[in-house]
């Protein structure tokens, strides 16, 4: 995410901040980690480029035991996010 991005800003007013999506989240053990790109951090760029992105906003869910996380979409809804972590 980055504070100049509209897409994350209402990404987590739509998705992230629901109830729903809390609860599902402590139910089934999922962290939520961000990471901040409004100052163009490496790291963070390194790894936009590894899932073949330019910029943000990129989510990814790291189910347990997959090899590799899923890609969620740009534009989230909390029903998105529900099913993408098989809460629905």
């Amino acid at each position: 995410t980055a504070a100049w991005c509209i897409t994350c800003l209402v990404n987590e007013k739509v998705a992230f901040s629901e109830a729903a999506v809390h609860q599902a989240f402590a139910q089934r053990h999922v962290t939520y980690l961000v990471a901040d790109w409004t100052n163009r951090n490496p790291q963070i760029t390194a790894l936009l480029a590894a899932h073949g992105r330019s910029g943000v906003p990129l989510y990814l869910y790291y189910a347990p035991g997959a090899a590799d996380p899923k890609v969620l979409p740009q534009v989230l809804t909390s029903g998105a996010v529900l099913a993408a972590i098989g809460s629905r």
